[in-house]
């Protein structure tokens, strides 16, 4: 009998392997051309140290299918459901028990995605939340600031105190709107450019009585030429009383004598009708005005030159700049009717410079709003209890006259005398009661 094979560990199988348990001839090879089939790999685990004989490390077992690589701390990877978790057991402790990287207890990388440990899912509510509120912070911060920046740039500079002898308030709000030809501000060259000529001191070149009330708003120009009795009045300077004299003259010569408060009372005396607010702009003001909001589209009815204002415009639809506009509202030799065609065509160009910036894309522009804003408000003087809010409603009444939702028309004209345009006393009384109680004005001007 032949001696037994001394070779070492690596020769003595487990007790646990034989032929019979390794299956029929299975890793021997076969005679079939044929590769062996895949066969299922049985779970082991490692017997306990020195079983596989000897002292020293010994060869893993071969035969039914290759052992699982034994991962950190023992734990082997799994059959290909993902990393198995990491510390499953003590180092030696055997194969791999088929837990998955990631699942309950291994944390880290799962088959729905990764989720790192201590990183919540962020709260989009919370976040939106904050968003709004900075936000809204904002914005009101930015109108606060806007509204106190603008308010301190009006210039209150006429005191309706000093008026005397007025008549009641009635419903709504009337405010008194005159364009002047200051010059005040204007170079030598802006003054040739713009055609304003240099003669000293300021007269009014339009003025208009806007009625803002529920039942609509009103929109009455009031010619120049207007014949007016000068009545009793205060001096603006001086505080002086001046008694009436039964002098006539021209509506705009009244406010060439003592300025806006003396213009505000020949008005509310030859109308019976309270003036709550006063408004002025200059030249400059006007054509800075217009530049500032890129100019204004407006439909001209006949083609018409005029070489005192500087005007030389054709039909059509089309858009004015600061210079042309001003040429536009001041043009009287081109017409026959200069005064009430000059005032029609003033009406219809503040309507359409209101209408441009009440717009959104000035309103809601910042580059086109504050200096919008800062040329006019720089340019306007008004009564000292003009608010922000009066000036506002103002705009947005004459934007409404403007796009149809109220009436724009002439004082009502009877005839001349002298030069001077004769109002038409029965409609002017009729009117100025429509207006004192917010009715819808019946009256025409033709």
């Amino acid at each position: 009998m032949a001696a037994p094979c001394t070779l070492g560990p690596m020769n003595d199988w487990p007790e646990e392997w034989s032929d019979n348990n390794r299956g029929g001839g299975y890793g021997r090879g076969s005679g079939s051309a044929q590769p062996d089939p895949a066969r299922v790999m049985r779970q082991v685990r490692r017997p306990a140290s020195g079983a596989y004989g000897g002292s020293g490390p010994s060869a893993p077992p071969y035969g039914n299918g290759v052992p699982q690589q034994q991962g950190y701390g023992g734990q082997g990877y799994d059959d290909g459901q993902g990393y198995a978790g990491y510390g499953q057991g003590a180092a030696g402790d055997g194969y791999n028990t088929g837990q998955v990287y990631g699942s309950p207890g291994g944390g880290g990388h799962g088959g729905d995605g990764y989720q790192g440990e201590g990183r919540p899912r962020p709260n989009w509510r919370r976040r939106i939340k904050w968003m709004a509120i900075t936000l809204v912070t904002v914005l009101v911060v930015t109108s606060v600031a806007t509204y106190f920046w603008a308010d301190s740039k009006l210039n209150r500079d006429v005191d309706l105190s000093k008026v005397i002898d007025r008549p009641e308030a009635g419903d709504g709000t009337n405010y008194l709107i005159v364009g002047s030809d200051s010059r005040a501000g204007l170079s030598d060259a802006q003054k040739k450019d713009l055609h304003t000529g240099s003669a000293e001191g300021k007269r009014t070149d339009s003025m208009m009585i806007l009625h803002v009330g529920d039942s609509g708003d009103t929109l009455i120009s009031l010619p120049r030429d207007s014949d007016v009795e000068i009545p009793s009045y205060k001096g603006s300077t001086s505080g002086k009383t001046y008694a009436a004299t039964g002098r006539h003259t021209k509506l705009n010569a009244a406010y060439a004598e003592d300025g806006p408060t003396l213009l505000v009372r020949a008005v509310e005396f030859n109308m019976g009708l309270h003036i709550d607010h006063y408004v002025e702009i200059g030249f400059a003001g006007f054509a800075n005005i217009v530049d500032s909001v890129g100019g204004v589209t407006i439909d001209i009815d006949q083609a018409f030159k005029d070489k005192y204002s500087g005007a030389d415009f054709k039909a059509g639809k089309q858009k004015l700049n600061g210079e042309q506009a001003l040429a536009f509202v001041r043009t009287r030799h081109a017409f026959a009717a200069s005064d009430l065609q000059r005032t029609k065509n003033q009406q219809k160009f503040l309507s359409a410079l209101a209408h441009q910036v009440a717009t959104p894309s000035t309103i809601l522009n910042p580059f086109k709003l504050y200096p919008t804003l800062g040329a006019g408000l720089d340019s306007l003087s008004v009564d000292k209890d003009m608010s922000l809010w009066d000036l506002a409603s103002m705009f947005f009444a004459m934007k409404g006259v403007s796009g149809g939702d109220g009436t724009s028309m002439n004082m009502p004209i009877s005839g001349s005398s002298g030069g001077n345009l004769l109002w038409d006393k029965a409609k002017v009384k009729t009117l100025v009661n429509e207006l004192n109680n917010d009715q819808k004005v019946t009256v025409s001007s033709d």
